[in-house]
């Protein structure tokens, strides 16, 4: 037991079993052919939270150690700005419809869950939470926080809308007959975050630059949207 405390106390430990544990969900991704029902973030999670609770870890110990790679959520949100540079010409001459398309998109997103989520009598928290649930996690972590939700079940509700939405987003194509890669990176960017613009970069780089686009004028709507909608729902 003591030579588990003195592992569990130190923060590499922590960073070299989430890596390696991401490394081995890849690994079954691939041998999935890419099943969004085995993302590699979803497999990761549940392999880390069996572990965390087979060792009796609580969360914070594990986040203290992990927190590096949490850090480097931001750089590399930043770094999609490189793909949207190389398509810049064509974004700007779609500027209005993707404007128009983001903040529709950030608008349906949030009133249809805390509507549905109403009806089903959940409690204010629980909505709260919900309500940056279609935004990636760094952003909806943020949001759940300052109007008062649960920041680690908004995370989970993230997790889950990217994994829909890259599971229906193929189905969604077909029966519409989009063909264009932006098209479908905006469309997963804007629906599926994180998880979206993944898929979309295994598609190309033309889908990863709209999906990165799209998700990062998603999450700055909703950001700004959130308090307002809550608001006028009586949220809260």
């Amino acid at each position: 037991m003591d030579f588990w405390v003195y592992f569990a106390a130190k923060p590499l430990f922590w960073v070299i079993l989430t890596t390696s544990v991401f490394i081995f969900a890849c690994w079954v991704n691939r041998r999935a052919n890419g099943s969004p029902l085995l993302h590699p973030v979803l497999v990761s999670m549940f392999i880390i939270i069996v572990f965390l609770v087979f060792t009796g870890t609580d969360y914070k110990t594990y986040f203290e150690g992990a927190q590096f790679i949490h850090f480097l959520i931001g750089p590399a949100t930043v770094a999609l700005a490189v793909p949207l540079f190389d398509h810049f010409k064509r974004i700007r001459e779609m500027w209005l419809s993707i404007f128009i398309a983001c903040f529709t998109g950030a608008l349906v997103a949030m009133v249809s869950v805390l509507l549905v989520a109403m009806m089903f009598g959940l409690p204010d928290e629980l909505l709260l939470t919900l309500a940056p649930k279609s935004v990636t996690t760094p952003i909806a972590i943020g949001i759940a926080e300052k109007i008062g939700g649960i920041t680690s079940m908004a995370a989970g509700f993230v997790l889950i809308t990217g994994a829909m939405g890259c599971l229906m987003a193929p189905f969604v194509f077909r029966v519409l007959g989009i063909k264009d890669d932006a098209v479908k990176g905006f469309a997963l960017g804007l629906a599926a975050h994180g998880f979206g613009t993944a898929s979309a970069f295994e598609m190309s780089a033309l889908a990863g630059a709209f999906a990165g686009l799209a998700m990062g004028i998603t999450g700055l709507m909703t950001a700004f949207l959130v308090p307002v909608v809550v608001a006028v729902l009586g949220i809260g």
